[in-house]
C-alpha cells in the first residue's frame, strides 16, 4: 500500500491527512484506486489516474449542456492549432511528446501517446474541461494524421519497377546473392591461396553496393577462384544485386563473358553476376553451395510471399488492438463504478467526521472535569504524604543505628563462620591424605606380601630339590659305607643313586641358570620396549591421527573455556579470559596437595579412587562455569591420577582414540606399518 501512496504523492495527488479519523476510509478509496492503476499497466496502457484529483471540483457540480457544449469548443480550437502547425506533437522519427502534461514525461511512442490521449480525455471525470478538451482532440489528430499513414506504410512496398524490367516467372537464387569469378589465386605449399573475402567486400561497398558479406569458396585444393556475394532479403537486398549485374555486364565481366572467353584471354579481371536458375543446378562447387544455401523463386513467389506476411501482421494487429479496445471499455466502466463508489463514501466519511468531531468535544470537556476531580485529590494526598515522609525520616534515622550495630555484629559472625569452615577444611583434608596414604601402604603391602609368598614358593622348590639332593648324598654314604662289606648289588645300586645325585644337581645348576638368564632378557627385552615406546611416542607426537596416536595425559583442553567465556564477554576478551582460566586450573591440578578423591571399594573387593562431587573447587567451578568446563578438569584429574600420580605433570602416552583406551605398542607398529603401505602405494 505503502507502494501506491507514493507513486500518488510523486503525481503531486491532492491527499486527505493520514492522521485524521477518516484515514481507513480514505485507505479503502486509495487501494482501489491503486488496484485499478496497477491493472492499468498490466494490460499496455497508460493509466486513467494520470491526473487525479481527490479534492472535489467545482465543475463536476455545472450542468451537463454548459460542459458539453465548452468541451466541444475547446477540442474544435486546439485541433485546428495542431493541424495549422501552431502545436507541434512530433519531436522525432519515433518519438512524440504531450504538451499539456507540463513536468511529466516528455516523449511517448506513437502508439503510447495515442492511449495517453484517450485514458485522460475520456477515462477520468476529475479532469478539468480543457485537459480533457486538449486530450480528445490529440487523440482526433494522431488516429486522422499520423496512426493511418503509419498502418499504411506497414505494408512493405514493392519496386514495381525493378519488377517490371524482368519476367514474373524468371527464377532467382533466394536470398539473393551474387558469384564473383576469376578471382587470381597463387599456390602456397601445395594448395590454392587468394584474396579474403572481407577485401571483397571492402571493394564492392566502395563502389556503392550495399551487401552482408563476401564468402569465398574453398575446395580440397584450396580457393576455387570464386566467392558468394550475399545481399539483404528485402527488395533494396534485390535491387543492390540487380546493380552488383549491371555493373559486371557494362563492363563486359558478366556471365556470359566468362563462360564464353578462353581462360588465358580472361587475365586477372573478376567477373560478376546475379545468380539465377543456370547457376543454381550447375554442377560444381558453386552449385553445390547454391543448392545447399538457398532456394529457386521467382519474382511473382517472392512479392506473394511478402503480401501474405503482411496480411497476416496487420489482422494479428488487428485483433490485438481490438482486444486492448475492449479490455479499454471495461476499465473504463470499472472506473465509472469506482468514482461512483468514491462519491458515496466521500459522503459517508464527511459524516462520520462530524460525529467524530463532536464525540472528541464531548470527551475533552469530560475529560476537563475529570483532570479537576484529580487534582483536588493530588493536593490532598500531598499534604498527607509530607507528613507520612517526615514520620519515615525519623524512623530511617533510628534504623540505619540498629543498622549499623547489626552490621558490626554480621561481621565478626561471618568472620568466626570462615574461620571455622577454614578449619574444617584443612581437617577434612589432612584427614584424607592420612587416609590415601593409609591405603596406599596397605596397597604396598599386599604387593609386597603377594610377591614375598611368590618368592616363598619358588625358595621352597629349590630347597626341595636342595634337600632331595641332601638325601641323595646321605644315601649314598651309607651305601658307600655298607658297600664295604656287601656285595656287587649294593654297590650297583650306589652307583645309580650317585648317577640321580649327579643328575639333580645338574637340574638345579641349570634351573638357576635358566632363571638369571630369563630374568636378564627380561629386563632387557623390558627396557627394549619401553625404548621403543619412547620413541614411537617423539615421532607420533607431530601426526593427527585418529585411529592411533599420541595423548598428554592430563592437559586440559582450552577450546571448552573459550567457548564458556564466549557466552559471557566479546570474542577477543573471551580469548584472553579463556586463556588465563585455563592456566589457573592446570596450576590447581600439578598441586599434589590437592587431592580431589574418594576411595571406594567395589563388590570383587577392590580398592577404586573416584572424584569427590563435593570438592569444593569442583562445584565452585560446575556452578560458575558449564558442564563441559567441569568434565574437561576432572577427566585431566583422573588421568594424572592414573598415568603420574605422585609428580602430577603431563606425560605424553600412546593412545588408542577409537577405542578411548592406553593402545599397545603391537597395535602402534601395525598402525605405522599400515600407513607406510598407503604411502607407498598412493607414491606408485
Amino acid at each position: 500500500m505503502s507502494m501506491y501512496i507514493t507513486q500518488l504523492k510523486t503525481k503531486k495527488i491532492k491527499l486527505l491527512s493520514l492522521s485524521s479519523p477518516r484515514t481507513s476510509l480514505s485507505s479503502f478509496v486509495v487501494l482501489r484506486c491503486a488496484l485499478e492503476f496497477d491493472s492499468f499497466h498490466l494490460l499496455g496502457f497508460s493509466t486513467p489516474f494520470n491526473e487525479p484529483r481527490f479534492a472535489m471540483h467545482h465543475n463536476s457540480r455545472e450542468k451537463p449542456d454548459i460542459r458539453e457544449s465548452q468541451l466541444k469548443d475547446y477540442k474544435c480550437k486546439y485541433y485546428h492549432e495542431m493541424k495549422r502547425g501552431i502545436i507541434r506533437v512530433k519531436v522525432s522519427n519515433s518519438l512524440y511528446n504531450c504538451s499539456y502534461c507540463h513536468g511529466r514525461r516528455k516523449d511517448y511512442q506513437l502508439k503510447e501517446l495515442h492511449q495517453h490521449a484517450s485514458s485522460v480525455g475520456r477515462g477520468s471525470r476529475w479532469r478539468s474541461i480543457r485537459e480533457k478538451a486538449w486530450h480528445l482532440a490529440l487523440e482526433d489528430y494522431l488516429k486522422r494524421y499520423l496512426i493511418d499513414k503509419e498502418t499504411s506504410e506497414c505494408y512493405p512496398k514493392t519496386d514495381s519497377h525493378i519488377i517490371n524490367n524482368y519476367k514474373k516467372d524468371q527464377l532467382f537464387v533466394w536470398p539473393w546473392v551474387g558469384i564473383i569469378a576469376n578471382i587470381q589465386t597463387q599456390l602456397v605449399n601445395g594448395r590454392r591461396v587468394g584474396e579474403s573475402g572481407k577485401k571483397l567486400k571492402d571493394q564492392l561497398a566502395a563502389d556503392g553496393f550495399d551487401l552482408v558479406k563476401v564468402d569465398p569458396l574453398w575446395s580440397h585444393h584450396g580457393h576455387s577462384g570464386f566467392a558468394i556475394v550475399e545481399f539483404k532479403k528485402d527488395w533494396g537486398g534485390f535491387e543492390n544485386a540487380i546493380m552488383f549485374d549491371k555493373k559486371f555486364e557494362v563492363s563486359c565481366c558478366g556471365r556470359k563473358e566468362f563462360f564464353s572467353k578462353p581462360t588465358h584471354y580472361q587475365k586477372d579481371r573478376l567477373y560478376g553476376w546475379i545468380a539465377r536458375d543456370d547457376d543454381y543446378n550447375s554442377c560444381g562447387i558453386v552449385g553445390d553451395h547454391l543448392r545447399k544455401n538457398g532456394d529457386l523463386k521467382s519474382l511473382s513467389e517472392i512479392d506473394a510471399e511478402d503480401r501474405q506476411k503482411a496480411s497476416k501482421l496487420i489482422s494479428s494487429l488487428t485483433n490485438t488492438l481490438q482486444m486492448k479496445v475492449d479490455c479499454l471499455k471495461e476499465m473504463k466502466d470499472k472506473c465509472h463504478e469506482t468514482s461512483t463508489h468514491l462519491d458515496r463514501v466521500m459522503d459517508e466519511t464527511d459524516a462520520i467526521v462530524k460525529s467524530y468531531n463532536e464525540e472528541i468535544t464531548r470527551m475533552q470537556q469530560n475529560a476537563r472535569d475529570h483532570f479537576d476531580k484529580i487534582y483536588l485529590a493530588h493536593e490532598e494526598a500531598t499534604l498527607q504524604l509530607k507528613s507520612q515522609r517526615r514520620e519515615l525520616e525519623q524512623h530511617e534515622k533510628q534504623l540505619q543505628r540498629r543498622q549499623a550495630h547489626n552490621e558490626d555484629e554480621r561481621r565478626k559472625l561471618l568472620h568466626d563462620k570462615k574461620m571455622n569452615e577454614r578449619a574444617t577444611l584443612e581437617q577434612q583434608k589432612a584427614d584424607e591424605t592420612v587416609l590415601r596414604l593409609a591405603k596406599e601402604q596397605k596397597m604396598e603391602k599386599e604387593k609386597l606380601h603377594k610377591k614375598i609368598i611368590l618368592l616363598e614358593k619358588k625358595l621352597d622348590a629349590k630347597q626341595a630339590l636342595e634337600l632331595e639332593i641332601e638325601q641323595l648324598k646321605g644315601s649314598l654314604q651309607v651305601m658307600k659305607h655298607m658297600g664295604e662289606n656287601e656285595d656287587v648289588e649294593v654297590k650297583r645300586k650306589m652307583e645309580e643313586i650317585q648317577q640321580e645325585l649327579m643328575d639333580k644337581q645338574e637340574d638345579l645348576e641349570s634351573y638357576e641358570l635358566l632363571n638369571q638368564t630369563l630374568i636378564v632378557k627380561e629386563r632387557r627385552s623390558n627396557d627394549e620396549l619401553q625404548e621403543a615406546r619412547k620413541e614411537l611416542i617423539n615421532g607420533l607426537k607431530e601426526i593427527k591421527a585418529r585411529a592411533i596416536g599420541v595423548k598428554r595425559m592430563g592437559e586440559l583442553d582450552g577450546t571448552v573455556f573459550y567457548n564458556a567465556m564466549k557466552e559471557q564477554f566479546p570474542k577477543e576478551e573471551a580469548k584472553l579470559k579463556a586463556v588465563e582460566l585455563c592456566s589457573i586450573w592446570e596450576n590447581h591440578i600439578r598441586d599434589s596437595g590437592w587431592f580431589p578423591f574418594r576411595i571406594i571399594t567395589d563388590e570383587e573387593g577392590k580398592t577404586k579412587e573416584i572424584i569427590k562431587e563435593d570438592d569444593e573447587k569442583l562445584k565452585k567451578l560446575k556452578n560458575e562455569l558449564n558442564d563441559e568446563v567441569y568434565n574437561a578438569v576432572t577427566t585431566a584429574l583422573k588421568e594424572l591420577n592414573e598415568y603420574n600420580p605422585s609428580g602430577r605433570y603431563i606425560v605424553s602416552e600412546l593412545w588408542n582414540f577409537s577405542l578411548q583406551r592406553k593402545a599397545t605398542l603391537e597395535e602402534a607398529v601395525e598402525h605405522i606399518c599400515q600407513q607406510w603401505r598407503l604411502h607407498k602405494r598412493r607414491r606408485t
